[in-house]
C-alpha cells in the first residue's frame, strides 16, 4: 500500500489510491489561506497525488473557485478533478455560512436534482474552475431525492459520459442505501462514501460495498476520520459535522487505546482501514496545509500488519 499507487476504477479512469479532498478550501471549520491552499497543491503533486475532489458546496463555490486558480498554471493531463452536481449556488442576501469559514459572500445553495440543474451545475461548476471538463461527476447528497436522482439527475450524467465530457460518474453521499439503489438500477462507475466505513462506523459493510463488488462499481472512501474524532478523541472532537457524544467519545478512546497497545496511533489506522477492504480502491482525504499533506501520507505508508487488523475485527466483534 503506497499513496501514490494508480488505481483503475470501472471507467478506466486512473487515480492514486490517496486523494486530495477540498472541504479545507472552502474553510470547513476554521479558515485557510491562499498560500496554504497553494501549498497543498504543489506538495500533493510532487509527491505524486494528483487526484482533487471538490464540490460547489464546500464553501458556496468557493472551494472550486480557488482550486482552479492555484491549479490552471499546470498542463490539464497532469491532474485529475472530480466535482459533484445537485446543489446550485444562486444570489441571496445571506451574509454567514456557519461551518465555512471562506465561503463565496451573498450567495446560497439550494438543491437542484432536475435534469436543468444537474446540467447547470456541472456548466457552473466548470466556470468556477475555469476548466472545460473534469474527469468525475457525482450526484451529491441526493437523500430524501433519490427518485429523481436516479430518473433526472442520473440521465444528464450517463449522456454526458457517452460524449466524452465527464470520464467517469457516480454518487456522493453518506448513507448507504441510496447508493446501492444507484448501484443495481443504474450503469454508474464509482461511489464516494463518506463517514461510513471507519474505524468507528462500518455500515457501508453491510449492503452497499457487497453490492458494489458484484457489480463492479468502484468505491472511494471519504471522512475517513469521521470529521476530526479519529485523529485525537477528546472532549469537543466531531464525529460526522457536529460534536460527538460522551458515548462515540468512548469509543474512539477504546480504539485509540487498542492500537496504541500495538504501536499504532489512531489517525495511522485510519487512514489506512478502509483500503482493508476489497470493495474499496482509494481514500479522500481533506488537507488544509502542505504539513498535513505529508503527516498524513506519512502515516498512510506506515502499514499497520495484517496481524493487527485481524486482531482489530476480532475487537469489533467482541465489543
Amino acid at each position: 500500500m503506497a499513496h501514490n499507487t494508480l488505481v483503475t476504477l470501472k471507467s478506466g479512469l486512473q487515480i492514486p489510491e490517496f486523494g486530495i479532498g477540498t472541504s479545507p478550501f472552502g474553510g470547513l471549520f476554521a479558515p485557510v489561506s491562499e498560500s496554504a491552499v497553494q501549498e497543498v497543491i504543489s506538495t500533493s503533486m510532487q509527491m505524486g497525488l494528483n487526484y482533487f475532489d471538490t464540490a460547489p458546496h464546500y464553501g458556496m463555490g468557493s472551494a472550486e473557485v480557488r482550486l482552479g486558480r492555484n491549479i490552471d498554471h499546470l498542463p490539464r493531463n497532469s491532474f485529475i478533478v472530480s466535482t459533484k452536481v445537485g446543489r446550485l449556488i444562486v444570489p441571496s442576501e445571506k451574509t454567514d455560512d456557519p461551518g465555512w469559514e471562506n465561503s463565496t459572500a451573498a450567495v446560497e445553495r439550494i438543491f437542484d436534482f432536475s435534469a436543468a440543474g444537474i446540467e447547470r451545475s456541472l456548466l457552473e461548476s466548470l466556470e468556477r474552475l475555469n476548466m472545460e471538463s473534469v474527469e468525475m461527476v457525482f450526484i451529491h447528497d441526493p437523500d430524501g431525492a433519490a427518485d429523481q436522482a436516479i430518473n433526472e439527475a442520473y440521465p444528464v450524467l450517463e449522456r454526458l459520459r457517452a460524449e466524452g465530457v465527464v470520464r467517469a460518474i457516480g454518487i456522493g453521499i453518506t448513507s448507504s442505501e441510496i447508493p446501492t439503489r444507484f448501484i443495481e438500477e443504474t450503469d454508474i462507475d464509482v461511489v464516494l462514501i463518506a463517514l461510513r466505513y471507519t474505524l468507528l462506523d462500518q455500515s457501508a459493510a453491510i449492503e452497499l460495498l457487497p453490492t458494489a463488488l458484484r457489480k463492479g462499481v468502484s468505491v472511494i472512501a471519504g471522512g475517513v476520520f469521521n470529521s476530526g474524532i479519529l485523529t485525537n478523541p477528546k472532549v469537543g472532537s466531531t464525529f460526522n459535522y457536529e460534536t460527538a457524544s460522551p458515548e462515540v467519545l468512548a469509543r474512539a478512546q477504546k480504539i485509540e487505546k487498542f492500537f496504541n497497545e500495538r504501536g499504532v496511533s489512531l489517525a495511522q489506522a485510519a487512514l489506512q482501514y478502509p483500503m482493508q477492504h476489497p470493495a474499496i480502491s482509494a481514500i479522500l482525504v481533506g488537507c488544509r496545509s502542505a504539513e498535513e499533506v505529508k503527516a498524513n501520507v506519512a502515516l498512510y505508508n506506515n502499514e499497520v500488519s495484517s496481524e493487527i487488523w485481524r486482531e482489530f475485527d476480532s475487537f469489533l466483534q467482541t465489543s
